[in-house]
Formats: C-alpha cells, sequence, structure tokens
C-alpha cells in the first residue's frame, strides 16, 4: 500500500493515459474535458454522467473522448464491463450539486453524494488512480457551521473526510478542490438548477426584472469557468492533499452583482438553507502559481455589450 502511494506521488503526468471526469457532460465537466484534450494531447478520456444536469450538446467532439450513460454508483462495474485501461487521474466532478434543492431531494443527495462518492473512492483505491475532488465551499462558512445547513453541505463536508481517511487507511492519492459560484459560457439558465449569474443572464436577455433573493446583501465569490478549470489542471498535476479553494477572493453582494447588468430588479423570498457569506481564501492556490485572470464586472459589461435588451411593452 505504502509503495503504491509512493509511486502515485511521484507520477510523471506526461505518462498520462487514461482519464476520467465524473459529471463529464455538465458545465464544469465539458470545459474540463475541453481542456484534458489540449492538455493530455494522448490521453485516453473517459466521462461518466447520468445526465441529471449535463447536457448531450456540451459533449467535446473528439474520437479521444468516450461518454458514459450511467451513475457513479455503478462506476466499479461500469468500468469491468468496458476495454478501457487502468485509469491514472480521477476528476470526481459528478455530484448533486445545489444547496436550497438538496433539502426538498435529501434521497437523490445521498445517492449521488454519499453513495456514488463512496464506489469513485473505492475505484480509485483500487485502480491506484490520482483523485482530483470537487469539494463544497459550503464548509468553510460562519467559521464551519454552514456545512450542516442542508444535505448538500453536509454530505460534500462527510466526502472530504472520507478522502482524507481513505489517504491514511489505504494511501490514497488525492487532491481535495473548493469551487466558488463557477459562472461563464454553458452555465444553467433554467430551471431549478440554474446558477445565479445563468438566471440573471436570462433574464436580462428576456426583458424581464432581474430576481434577487432577500436579503441580498448575501455574499458569493464568483470564479469564472476558464479560471475554475485552470485551477483544476494545475491542482492535478501539483497538487496534495486538502485545502485548494478556486476562488476569485472577492465576495460580492448579490445586490450589487444584480446592478452591474444596469436593469430593474425586484427582490423574492429567501431561500432555505442558503449560507450569508462567500469568499475564498485562495493563498493555497497561488502558491502553486494560480491567479484568477477574468473578473465578474468584466464578464457582465461584455455580456451587455453585445446582448439586446427588448424594451419593456407601453
Amino acid at each position: 500500500m505504502e509503495a503504491a502511494h509512493r509511486r502515485l506521488k511521484g507520477m510523471n503526468m506526461d505518462d498520462v493515459n487514461t482519464i476520467v471526469v465524473t459529471g463529464g457532460a455538465g458545465f464544469v465537466g465539458s470545459h474540463l474535458i475541453a481542456a484534458l484534450v489540449e492538455e493530455y494531447p494522448t490521453a485516453t478520456i473517459v466521462s461518466i454522467d447520468n445526465y441529471f444536469t449535463g447536457r448531450r450538446d456540451a459533449h467535446v467532439d473528439n474520437p479521444r473522448v468516450t461518454y458514459l450513460d450511467s451513475n457513479t454508483t455503478q462506476i466499479n462495474k461500469l468500468w469491468a464491463d468496458q476495454h478501457f485501461g487502468k485509469p491514472d487521474l480521477v476528476f470526481h466532478l459528478g455530484e448533486y450539486a445545489r444547496i436550497p434543492q438538496s433539502l426538498d431531494e435529501p434521497d437523490r443527495v445521498w445517492e449521488y453524494n454519499a453513495w456514488g462518492t463512496k464506489e469513485v473512492v473505492k475505484f480509485c483505491v483500487d485502480n491506484d488512480a490520482r483523485l482530483i475532488y470537487a469539494g463544497s465551499s459550503s464548509k468553510f462558512g460562519n467559521d464551519g457551521q454552514d456545512e450542516n445547513l442542508n444535505p448538500y453541505a453536509w454530505t460534500k463536508a462527510k466526502n472530504g473526510e472520507l478522502i482524507r481517511n481513505y489517504g491514511q487507511w489505504y494511501g490514497l492519492d488525492y487532491v481535495i478542490t473548493y469551487f466558488y459560484n463557477v459562472y461563464g459560457p454553458g452555465q444553467i439558465e433554467e430551471g431549478r438548477y440554474a446558477t445565479a449569474i445563468g438566471i440573471f443572464e436570462r433574464q436580462y436577455r428576456n426583458g424581464e426584472a432581474l430576481t434577487i433573493v432577500e436579503p441580498g446583501t448575501q455574499t458569493r465569490d464568483f470564479t469564472h469557468i476558464d479560471d475554475t478549470v485552470s485551477g483544476l489542471l494545475l491542482c492535478a498535476a501539483h497538487g496534495s492533499g486538502d485545502g485548494y479553494l478556486i476562488g476569485a477572493g472577492h465576495e460580492r453582494q448579490m445586490l450589487d452583482v444584480a446592478k452591474m447588468f444596469e436593469c430593474e430588479y425586484t427582490m423574492i423570498p429567501a431561500l432555505r438553507g442558503e449560507r450569508t457569506r462567500g469568499e475564498a481564501d485562495n493563498s493555497k492556490m497561488r502558491a502553486l502559481g494560480w491567479e484568477p485572470k477574468r473578473s465578474l464586472p468584466e464578464y457582465i459589461a461584455d455580456y451587455i455589450a453585445r446582448t439586446p435588451r427588448p424594451q419593456p411593452a407601453q
């Protein structure tokens, strides 16, 4: 066990032959696969996605990329039935990833985030694969108390414990990263799993008033998809252990974000299980050489400049 752990720690990233991305048809996953195709020009890339929020039109058209329609709960059986080589890297993004909605769907959260992740962790140990896990920044809110606010935050925090323990128990080679309100092209704009910036963009484009969840003073740290993906790639190549917060490091009140769209807005009732603040301490990412290159105000200004907004009916 210890020998295998040392071998993985010394892995030459140029020797990576097979990469697995769970949630590879999702917002972050699809952008990650596009980057992996460039970053690892000879590697086979396998997406495992149940298309709960993933989209087939987000597939990357490349002969080295294969898409499998399955739950992560079945990853070990699924892989045994395929003819891929042993995986070298596993990016585990395929979990339930919404906060208020998780209070309405605890069984689904348990299946995707507890059972599914347990199987992915076992898969990595059994195959001596390096795991890059997308944890949840919700665990850092309110001095750590926010990890108990809702089923999503709780399961994600427990998964971090599981992975760290598997590192101690079985020599799992892992990196735990944390996302902060990822936005950009391909984000979800419709339905109950839509992102905040995605909702604002859709409402702006349709000539609607932007809806701000009360009280509007709650803060979030918005990070562009390109910066998120570059952080993931850097963590895969050079990270080790826990604590990689891939966030811009700038908290913004939701009311201020809505005002950047320079249009009317309205308040809607607060949602259960929401945290009040979010800001990344990205010092560990910066120590790897990562710097966020995209800013939210510039992104929104560009969106407004190229997006016509219908005039309200007279």
